[in-house]
Order: C-alpha cells, then sequence, then structure tokens
C-alpha cells in the first residue's frame, strides 16, 4: 500500500513525527497551542505529519527536537 502524505500548500514545510498513540493528544495540544506555529494532521495511531509555514520551520524543529526526546518519539525523513 502505497504511503499517503499531506498536501502542504505553496509555502509550507511538512515534518512526520511517529510516537505512541497514548501519546498523540498531549502531543497535538502543545503544538496546536504555539500561537499558529503548525497544524498537526494524524495518519493512524501515532503516525503524524505536523505542517508550518517555511518562515517558522526553525522554530518547528526545535520544538520537534524537544517533544520528541521528551516523548520518546522518532522525526521520520526530514
Amino acid at each position: 500500500m502505497p504511503e499517503r502524505y499531506v498536501e502542504a500548500g505553496e509555502g509550507m514545510i511538512v515534518r512526520r513525527v511517529v510516537m505512541r498513540a497514548r501519546d498523540v493528544v498531549f502531543f497535538k495540544g502543545v503544538v496546536e497551542a504555539s500561537e499558529g506555529l503548525a497544524a498537526v494532521y494524524a495518519e493512524s495511531g501515532g503516525d503524524l505529519r505536523v505542517a508550518t509555514p517555511v518562515e517558522r520551520v526553525s522554530e518547528l524543529d526545535a520544538m520537534l527536537d524537544d517533544l520528541c526526546a521528551e516523548l520518546g518519539a522518532l522525526r521520520v525523513g526530514d
């Protein structure tokens, strides 16, 4: 089965994060509370896509590094 991807609009960057399904609600809450930093899309369980405007990608990457370390999550294919 082919892998599915979130369609990112022009000027958007998408990051993929894989984590335990039980951590998704916490992760989404933190990211989406960050004043327009990014939107989180669940592919299935803990397989997530995180989309951000290109001008905020370094801010998102720093947040993802911290959250992934805290939750034992993995960033895939940046």
